[in-house]
């Protein structure tokens, strides 16, 4: 999108005075030298970029995603895309340029010359090049991001900060794929063959295979096995995740719920936007895990479960097809979801779980109301329909062996 010769995909209307306040209260990105005819996006929206095009202004303050796709100089298909997080503060003026050898946006080398970019940006000397925020639909992207900060980022981040389906070759499924995985898993592997030459931030900076252009997601546990306990404790612990749940929030999160939330998030958008697989792998254990859990949602962490489906309306209420808040808006298709037996099997219990309970905090209920709603005219699945699942599967539930449940002491 050029700003000043191009149709732009949204319109922000507003008097030149208010214009005038929000360009010097909002943050920057100034990028140089994007080339024309880049797909460029920053949160949901996404448009092709003319000659003139050099950043956004308005930004409101908080994290952002900027993601872009270059057309290929061969002609034919566009580059994988990439995609970083980006978290501002009110007036701050960032400034990257394009590198052409590497096909990316990266940092200005000479931090003098960055900071006389951006003295020029707080002149308007580029406003003209700066295409507006899309201030009408900032609200939407806030509900997709609230609990994501410069922390979450910091932590979750590739080597570098470019998050693309282009590190994840060496990415081994170990859960089944659905259809629309399996499509992307082989998009990208035929972007691998046709840009042999494209590289991530971390392939030049020494980076372990494992970490190269990677982002460091939470493990979480998987079968938890402990000395003493009997065959049905540990089948009864690891049908019921409210105890690991416990452990996961004091052990990798410190405590802090709004953390977890904001890895939840930030995954989101790295799936919806970056077409990060990784990225859903995680989201998609995420959800599995905390819709394993029986006793929390109900005693002890019920304002948690609360904000936790409120994150996951917004995901997909934003996220599927018919329900975008704008043409441009990045969504994916349905059957990432409707054919996923294993998300609809854990959905289906917890909403039972909800339904069953006898006494039950209201905001729970009505955020639970809401998502069965919404889950239901859009996804089509109900509580009632049964829903066979393979036991093989990793978010399946666990029922202990007797064989499983032996530990040795070393």
């Amino acid at each position: 999108m050029d700003a000043s010769q191009q149709q732009v995909p949204y319109h922000v209307r507003m008097d030149s005075e208010d214009a005038l306040k929000l360009v010097k209260q909002g943050a920057s990105l100034l990028i140089l030298d994007v080339p024309p005819s880049t797909s460029f996006g920053i949160d949901q929206q996404m448009f092709v970029v003319g000659p003139n095009f050099k950043g956004v202004k308005m930004m409101p303050p908080g994290p952002h995603f900027i993601y872009y796709s270059v057309a290929s100089r061969h002609g034919g298909d566009t580059s994988p895309i990439t995609g970083f997080f980006l978290y501002v503060s009110s007036s701050e003026v960032i400034v990257k340029s394009w590198d052409p050898k590497q096909e990316r946006v990266v940092n200005l080398p000479d931090e003098n010359e960055a900071e006389r970019y951006a003295h020029g940006v707080r002149n308007m000397e580029f406003d003209a090049n700066l295409a507006p925020y899309d201030l009408p639909h900032h609200a939407t992207w806030w509900h997709l991001s609230n609990y994501i900060n410069q922390a979450t980022i910091n932590r979750l981040q590739p080597v570098g900060g470019d998050i693309s389906i282009m590190a994840e070759a060496a990415l081994v499924e170990t859960g089944p794929m659905t259809q629309a995985e399996k499509k992307m898993y082989e998009h990208s592997a035929m972007l691998r063959q046709r840009f042999p030459d494209f590289s991530t931030p971390g392939d030049n900076q020494g980076s372990q295979p494992s970490s190269s252009g990677r982002c460091f997601y939470t493990r979480l546990p998987g079968l938890v096995k402990r000395v003493g306990m009997s065959t049905s404790e540990l089948t009864a612990m690891n049908l019921d995740k409210s105890e690991q749940l416990e452990s996961v929030l004091k052990d990798l999160y410190g405590g802090e719920e709004d953390l977890l939330l904001g890895e939840f998030q930030f995954a989101f958008i790295a799936f919806l936007m970056g077409q990060s697989l990784e990225a859903f792998g995680q989201w998609k254990a995420l959800v599995s895990f905390l819709f394993g859990c029986n006793k929390a949602p109900l005693q002890s962490r019920t304002k948690f479960f609360a904000k936790f489906l409120d994150a996951l309306y917004w995901q997909l209420k934003q996220g599927l097809k018919g329900n975008a808040t704008s043409t441009q808006s990045p969504t994916v298709d349905d059957s990432w979801f409707t054919d996923d037996i294993f998300l609809r099997y854990h959905y289906k219990n917890f909403i039972q779980l909800i339904r069953d309970a006898q006494a039950i905090d209201g905001d729970l209920l009505n955020k639970t109301k809401r998502l069965r709603k919404l889950v239901e005219s859009v996804l089509g699945w109900t509580v009632d329909e049964d829903t066979e699942i393979d036991e093989d599967d990793e978010y399946a539930p666990v029922v202990v062996s007797e064989e499983d449940a032996t530990i040795k002491d070393d």
